[in-house]
């Protein structure tokens, strides 16, 4: 806990944004974090609730222990708080970056006021950290003679590998990408985490020993036939990457892309890369994003970014309601509307809207067909509407991995989702092949594939050495 009385003196104070008008003409991070000084007023809000659900699965799936080292911050030990926080969390810095904090949600607190500012204070730690030189390279001192691959370099196979490592095997990490960290490096727009933070942890991760071989895409680089004959252990850490089509007439048109391949451009862009794929920009065009998650957010930022002329978001199901209701309750994480730093910026958002059509010109969309639906996602008769459309960017989610290739040439067995099946330990069909991630579990959180990796990570040590020391 932090202070005694201090949730009843102290009211929660967020990190500040920078104005729109300003934000808009660059890739430059959002939030002004607070000052430290600041950050130990915060934590000192953590009250001594008893059960910190906070902690628990529901609001953490790393299992942070938070009142620990809202405690640690509150008394001034930045650098024991530090230690605790990485003893369950290998990246606080991704997490405190992008995670929804669903710990939040759950923090006895915010029961009837706003919550301890968690995520907040999390990246403090670890920004704190850095600046003060306490984040160094430690090797293990030791190597076991065993060899691990980890196909993927997004945050489950990064945390896996970083676990491994920790233990003493000997770690390679293959990306089919050209530069290494999956959607924290490609998915994820540089105004809500700039590239030169994930480098950082990955020059880290280098410098430790783990071995990174990035424009290696199993299955058509590299040999999948290779990973079992050199390799006594496996990861499968690729993602969920099959994104979800939305098959209407005039799909075929140009002009409608996967907002992923939208959104890995621009990081390209930024970083200096060659283009994958044929050239997609917003700028002067009439978007239309489709899909309300994240990914449809980050979207609508971008294009704004790019120039466009005017953006849409549309949303299948209904308005989310403005506080928490009995379908979600304390402490599961809330279904409810909120606002991103993107859409805040602009653009006209739209509930419980389905697109029918797309119509074009020259083969060009140029139209996009949707009409309104009721609260049983039925279509109100005569509720038909038109949207000017340049670009239509599809943000529905992903459904599971792509199967051709790697997974099939395994062998591994799927579940009824399409994703790889394993056991509780994320051991697959294939012994000494595991998975973790979205590749395993669905596309998720970000906290939940550094939870995932580090799992997969703890089941192949025990698999290889009959017992571990990995938490």
């Amino acid at each position: 806990m932090g202070k005694a009385t201090g949730f009843k003196e102290y009211e929660r104070k967020n990190f500040g944004k920078r104005p729109v008008e300003e934000r808009v003409y660059d890739y430059k991070d959002v939030y002004i974090p607070l000052g430290y000084d600041e950050m130990q007023v915060q934590a000192a809000r953590c009250m001594d609730c008893g059960v910190p659900f906070c902690s628990s699965e529901t609001g953490c799936p790393l299992g942070n222990t938070i009142p620990e080292f809202n405690d640690l911050v509150y008394r001034g030990q930045w650098k024991k708080a530090l230690e605790i926080l990485h003893q369950t969390n290998n990246f606080p810095e991704f997490t405190g970056t992008v995670c929804p904090a669903p710990c939040e949600s759950a923090c006895v607190l915010g029961i009837n006021e706003a919550p301890i500012a968690i995520k907040h204070i999390e990246l403090s730690v670890i920004n704190r950290a850095y600046e003060e030189g306490w984040i160094k390279p430690h090797p293990p001192i030791m190597r076991t003679g065993k060899k691990i691959a980890v196909i993927g370099s997004g945050p489950a196979g990064l945390a896996a590998a970083d676990q491994l490592n920790k233990a003493g095997h000997t770690v390679t990490v293959f990306e089919r990408a050209n530069r290494i960290g999956g959607l924290l490096t490609y998915g994820i727009p540089d105004f809500k985490l700039e590239k030169d933070i994930v480098d950082r942890r990955i020059n880290l991760m280098e410098d430790e020993g783990v071995i990174f071989s990035p424009s290696t895409w199993v299955g058509k680089d590299y040999l999948t036939s290779n990973l079992t004959k050199h390799f006594d252990a496996i990861v499968l850490a690729g993602g969920s990457t099959q994104a979800r089509d939305l098959p209407v007439p005039g799909r075929n048109l140009d002009g409608l892309h996967v907002a992923m391949d939208f959104l890995r451009q621009q990081n390209e862009r930024i970083q200096g890369f060659p283009l994958t794929g044929s050239e997609i920009t917003a700028k002067d065009k009439n978007v239309v994003v489709i899909g309300g998650g994240d990914t449809g957010s980050d979207c609508i930022g971008t294009a704004i970014r790019q120039g466009a002329k005017q953006v849409y978001q549309l949303e299948i199901m209904p308005e989310p309601p403005k506080e928490r209701t009995d379908k979600y309750p304390w402490p599961n994480y809330p279904m409810i509307f909120r606002t991103s730093t993107s859409q805040e910026e602009g653009g006209i958002r739209e509930f419980s809207v389905k697109t029918a059509a797309f119509s074009g010109k020259g083969g060009q969309v140029k139209t996009l067909h949707a009409v309104k639906l009721d609260e049983r996602l039925q279509e109100i008769p005569g509720s038909q509407f038109e949207i000017p459309c340049d670009l239509a960017l599809f943000a529905m989610g992903f459904l599971h991995p792509e199967h051709e290739g790697m997974l099939k040439e395994l062998g591994v067995e799927l579940d009824e989702r399409g994703n790889v099946k394993t056991n509780c330990q994320n051991q697959t069909s294939i012994p000494k092949v595991f998975a973790a991630g979205d590749m395993r579990r669905g596309q998720s959180l970000v906290v939940w594939a550094i939870s995932e990796g580090r799992k997969a990570a703890k089941a192949v040590d025990i698999f290889l050495m009959g017992s571990t020391n990995l938490k």
